[in-house]
């Protein structure tokens, strides 16, 4: 399980429910490392500005994540995170690699509203 302080998804039940309880999901699939934790600590920060905004994290080595691989939007990234911005249960958005704050604001203000 990942060391963050968001709430995780560890099972493929645990991300079918998440999509279909909430209207707007965004789900950071990765490690304890150098590119993905900046991306957690982002999210973590800025839960109180999108109440809106369901966060969740998912470690990339479990067969839940497996979801998320196989989507044709992340075929071809090849850096950690893999981070998916979810509207109404179908994909809006999805970004791989270390991204600084102002992207996901970005992201989350067009997708989500804000």
């Amino acid at each position: 399980m990942l060391s963050t302080e968001l709430e995780h998804l560890e099972t493929e039940e645990d991300v079918k429910k998440v999509l279909e309880n909430n209207e707007n999901v965004m789900i950071c699939c990765g490690r304890m490392g150098p590119m993905c934790i900046p991306v957690y600590g982002i999210m973590k920060e800025l839960e109180e500005d999108y109440p809106h905004v369901a966060f969740r994290d998912q470690e990339f080595d479990v067969p839940a994540a497996d979801f998320i691989k196989a989507l044709p939007e992340c075929a071809s990234f090849m850096g950690l995170p893999f981070t998916v911005y979810f509207k109404n249960g179908k994909l809006a958005a999805a970004t791989t690699s270390v991204q600084v704050k102002d992207r996901v604001v970005e992201i989350l203000s067009r997708v989500f509203g804000g």
